[in-house]
């Protein structure tokens, strides 16, 4: 099992730099994010959510 946490600071910055690029090349079971800095209304279109990850 391989677990990642990363402090993303602020998810949509994150997105712009490559972030679920690199995500999908770890591999990894669980993600936990630290400071992400989205509201729930930004989150609901599965913008920031991989295919494979719920």
């Amino acid at each position: 099992m391989r677990i990642i946490k990363v402090n993303v600071n602020g998810i949509r910055a994150a997105r712009r730099k490559g972030f679920f690029e690199w995500l999908k090349a770890q591999k990894t079971d669980f993600v936990c994010l630290q400071e992400p800095r989205a509201q729930t209304v930004q989150l609901e279109n599965r913008t920031f959510w991989p295919d494979s990850y719920h």
